[in-house]
């Protein structure tokens, strides 16, 4: 729910009919979980909310107030298609509702698209988990136990850099890109924040930080040749304390296009599959989109 409101309260809308803005998430109802099946992640969530707004007529400066009401958020509608219930208290200022009603719509509609985005990367990294105030207990336990494998002797996590099963994780994605335009998207603080959709901290130099997706994933930089190889020390927050993975990223020119092969060694073996899901889909995935948004522009 923390999500919800910073997503959705403070919404500002505006028309030629005047100004609107969502104040306070009213009420919220329901839950997000998430489970892994096969290697596949799957999302669940069913959300009931209502929010509260306010606005002006811009050409009388009346002030009017309504609600927005989503009675039915899941992951069985598409964005799009997902019912968005507009009101107004008694009186004049119909012109408000009818633009809560148009620009309003899409607006929350985007919001809501931010906030399922969020939702995707928090549990593929494996931050979120669920308490027994959302889902049911063996979920949570299921979450703790693949969350972090020593659990259940919190003892040997005293001890830093304790010996726990890894796995070597090997994968490759073709970019449409150069080689040089690559290395840059995960050297260059402003790339990396535009695909990761957060604040990052990017110090690209030997020893220099790394902090993405707001502090789930940290490590530093160990080996930097510039647009041929980048060896990081990376790791999850959720991760067993002080335990790092090691990531070489090589990257292969071939004219127009970039093979990027990635190593990732030490990765503990009860998240080989959020990582491998967190590099798919939060790194390269959204890789590929920059890449086309930055093509489209200079077209």
């Amino acid at each position: 729910p923390s999500k919800l409101k910073e997503v959705l309260e403070g919404l500002v809308v505006e028309g030629e009919a005047g100004r609107c803005e969502i104040g306070d998430l009213k009420h919220v109802e329901g839950e997000a979980s998430c489970s892994s099946r096969k290697g596949r992640l799957i999302f669940f969530y069913e959300w009931n909310l209502r929010l509260g707004w306010k606005g002006t007529v811009k050409e009388s400066g009346e002030k009017h107030k309504g609600s927005v009401e989503i009675p039915n958020l899941s992951e069985e509608n598409e964005v799009d298609d997902t019912e968005i219930n507009v009101s107004k208290k008694k009186g004049e200022g119909d012109v408000l509702k009818d633009l809560m009603r148009t620009e309003g719509t899409m607006k929350v509609r985007e919001a809501l698209r931010d906030y399922l985005k969020a939702l995707k990367t928090e549990f593929t990294l494996g931050m979120i988990l669920p308490t027994k105030a959302t889902v049911g207990q063996e979920l949570a336990a299921e979450r703790k136990l693949s969350g972090n494998i020593m659990q259940d002797s919190p003892h040997s996590l005293d001890i830093v850099g304790v010996k726990i099963p890894t796995v070597k994780i090997l994968m490759k994605e073709m970019f449409n890109s150069p080689a040089d335009e690559l290395y840059g998207i995960f050297t260059t603080k402003e790339l990396v924040q535009k695909f990761s959709k957060c604040p990052a901290v990017i110090e690209a130099e030997k020893g220099g930080k790394l902090q993405m997706f707001d502090g789930c994933v940290s490590g530093e930089y160990a080996e930097l040749v510039p647009s041929q190889r980048i060896v990081l020390k990376w790791r999850c927050r959720n991760w067993p304390d002080e335990h790092y993975a090691t990531v070489a990223l090589n990257f292969k020119d071939m004219a127009a296009q970039t093979e990027l092969q990635l190593e990732c060694r030490g990765v503990p073996v009860s998240n080989e599959d959020s990582t491998r899901q967190c590099w798919k889909q939060q790194y390269f995935e959204e890789i590929h989109i920059l890449l086309q948004q930055s093509k489209d522009s200079t077209e």
